[in-house]
Order: C-alpha cells, then sequence, then structure tokens
C-alpha cells in the first residue's frame, strides 16, 4: 500500500464532500476539536485511544489521520509498537492485521524504516 498516495486521495474525496456538506463538516471539526482538547487526558493519549478503534473497525484511511497525528505528538516507534500490542490482544487476527498496516503507515509518514 502506497500510504502517500492513498492519503492524498482519502484528502481529495474528502474536500469534494466537504463542498456539498459543509454544516456536517463544521460540526464534525467541532466535535474533533472538542473531544482532542488535553484535560484528564492528553491529545496524545487520546490519539492512542482512536488508533486503537481505527485499528478495530478496519478503517485504513482512519489509521492514516492518526497516524499523522501521533508523528505530530511525538509518538515513538516504540509506544506505537506497545499500543498496537494492545490493539492486537483486543482484536485478534484481524487487528494483528491492521496494527501491521498502522507500523508501516508510522514508517512511511515518519520518513524511517524497520
Amino acid at each position: 500500500m502506497d500510504w502517500e498516495a492513498f492519503m492524498d486521495g482519502t484528502l481529495a474525496n474528502i474536500a469534494t464532500l466537504s463542498k456539498e456538506i459543509p454544516d456536517t463538516v463544521k460540526g464534525f471539526n467541532q466535535m474533533s476539536a472538542a473531544a482532542k482538547k488535553s484535560g484528564a487526558l492528553d491529545e496524545k493519549t487520546k490519539e492512542i485511544m482512536a488508533l486503537g478503534i481505527a485499528i478495530a473497525t478496519r478503517c485504513d484511511s482512519c489509521i492514516g489521520f492518526h497516524v499523522k497525528s501521533l508523528i505530530r505528538l511525538e509518538l515513538t516507534r516504540a509506544e506505537l509498537c506497545e499500543a498496537l500490542a494492545m490493539a492486537t490482544y483486543m482484536g485478534g487476527g484481524p487487528s494483528y492485521a491492521f496494527s501491521a498496516k498502522a507500523l508501516k503507515a508510522y514508517d512511511t509518514f515518519k520518513g524511517t524504516s524497520a
């Protein structure tokens, strides 16, 4: 999977849809900002949770968005791998495969390789 091309296409598709449903997008963006706001849990913890849910629901674009956010929040590869171990434990075989995708996305967006 070419993560860069996939996410570019996803962003283009979202931009097209956003023009058609601007009020929904505005509401979604407000909800996103409110949910990510640091409180009892910091944004990084919340993004790790979101990545686990993205893996469980098998959402490639969600994995891409949350991995990019976690890189911005300076998640280390070791921290990611621990989170992926938990996602795999909770979700079994399908989550194992999607956790591997998330690791590849991290390496791609971070510009590293295993």
